[in-house]
């Protein structure tokens, strides 16, 4: 029977690029994310490359769509084996003097009770598989801070916290948590929506890196880390470009 893999802020970036792999991988992928026409237009990719996916429209802050991709996950054929959380995102880079309530309330409504809501949804389908893995993609923020970054590393930090705890919490249980962070990864949309839409300034991230990860990079860890056999547990699978040696260290040619 085909296992099942749900995939949350799939509609672009690492959310879409994860949900190709997976079925690329076998799975039979529900995408979820807002954005019910990019959702579409995944699905039909996936399936026009003989995958199989199914759209599913969910905003992770909402109970009651979160509640909707529970039931849409009760009607998948086959069981849920795989969660990924991915869906999340980062807004402003102002310090903590000033930075704005509305961003920092965005930011862990998404990153941290987005993953608790879905997670807890889920997690009944997932054990009932007798072999279910759990993703919670995260950040090196989640691991360390930086100026300007106190809003989404706060909220990544917590996003770390949650799956140490729940692989505690679940252990001897058919469970697994696999938590996974990438350094610089140049999508997209992410530096678009951190910087209200200004192109110039998402682009300034990445001048002058030389071949920073793509979305791509980070899908081939989710899956080779869900694909390991189910005794293995991959705690944490930190990935950077290799011109980044550390949150503040990263190499550019001609910044």
């Amino acid at each position: 029977m085909t296992s099942v893999a749900i995939v949350t802020g799939a509609s672009s970036g690492i959310g879409a690029a994860t949900a190709r792999r997976l079925a690329a991988d076998g799975f039979y992928v529900l995408a979820a994310a807002r954005r019910t026409d990019r959702l579409a237009g995944l699905v039909t990719e996936i399936t026009s490359a003989g995958g199989q996916a199914t759209a599913v429209t969910c905003d992770v802050t909402s109970d009651e769509s979160v509640a909707g991709l529970a039931e849409a996950a009760a009607r998948a054929p086959g069981p849920v084996t795989l969660l990924v959380n991915n869906a999340g995102g980062a807004r402003g880079l102002d310090p903590v003097e000033s930075g704005s309530i509305d961003d920092w309330q965005w930011m862990y409504d998404v990153n941290v009770l987005g993953t608790l809501r879905v997670t807890q949804a889920l997690l009944p389908a997932l054990e009932a598989s007798g072999s279910g893995t759990i993703v919670v993609v995260s950040s090196t923020a989640g691991l360390t801070v930086y100026e300007g970054g106190g809003g989404y590393t706060a909220a990544k930090h917590a996003q770390t916290a949650i799956a140490g705890t729940l692989r505690l919490e679940l252990c001897g249980r058919p469970l697994r948590v696999i938590e996974i962070d990438p350094g610089m990864v140049k999508t997209d949309e992410f530096g678009l929506v951190r910087f209200e839409g200004d192109a110039d300034r998402a682009a300034a991230v990445y001048a002058g890196v030389p071949d920073p990860l793509v979305a791509e990079d980070v899908a081939d860890c989710i899956a080779w880390c869900a694909t390991r056999p189910e005794h293995v547990n991959v705690d944490r699978l930190v990935v950077r470009p290799r011109a980044q040696a550390a949150q503040h260290k990263v190499h550019r040619v001609n910044p």
